[in-house]
């Protein structure tokens, strides 16, 4: 547990190095850890996310089911990753998303409430909070690009060099689905890029 809180301590420091060794003190008292087995749940769609979750070992894929019953994936979060609905976490507005763990995860999670009370106290954790929020609306900007500007292969090409650590460990099946392709055109896709 202590190496999980240490994880995420170093990881709040490499994101805003203005965080002091005080801040970081009373910040890691704050933190819980939670560990879930591979298929449970760390977010329900409908539920209102209490806790932000940042993933020191394990793998989280969040998803919602369309109108004609589809299971559609929006994200895989792994080491080091914020598992978290942000515009519901902040709002306090019920998560449209699932949040499942597709292996066995640990998370070191932060309260809403602990999160706003060290925004009052601490203004280098507002900051810390601002640069939290900005990296996770470049990665949202992003993902609706690739499906405005990218082909079906651009965005696989795409994933493959920015999460090359996740490519065995996520099925074909939620790949597919988080490219927003059939199964047929990845294979197609893999078989063209293995002949070039």
């Amino acid at each position: 547990m202590q190496q999980d809180f240490h994880l995420f301590i170093q990881s709040a420091k490499a994101i805003c190095p203005v965080l002091t060794d005080a801040e970081l003190t009373h910040f890691s008292a704050l933190l819980m850890c939670l560990s879930l087995k591979k298929k449970e749940f760390f977010l329900q769609s409908g539920q209102i996310q209490q806790h932000i979750g940042f993933i020191t070992k394990g793998l989280v894929r969040s998803f919602y089911i369309d109108s004609q019953g589809n299971d559609i994936t929006v994200r895989f979060y792994s080491e080091q990753d914020y598992a978290t609905h942000y515009t519901a976490f902040i709002t306090r507005e019920p998560s449209k998303y699932t949040f499942q763990c597709l292996e066995d995860t640990t998370l070191v999670l932060l309260s809403y409430d602990q999160m706003q009370r060290m925004y009052v106290d601490f203004p280098n954790f507002e900051r810390y909070g601002r640069l939290i929020a900005e990296e996770i609306l470049k990665m949202q900007q992003a993902r609706i690009e690739s499906f405005i500007f990218q082909t079906a292969e651009e965005r696989y090409v795409a994933f493959t060099k920015r999460h090359p650590e996740l490519f065995n460990r996520v099925s074909l099946t939620h790949l597919c689905s988080y490219l927003g392709i059939e199964r047929q055109t990845l294979t197609r896709i893999r078989q063209k890029i293995a002949r070039q």
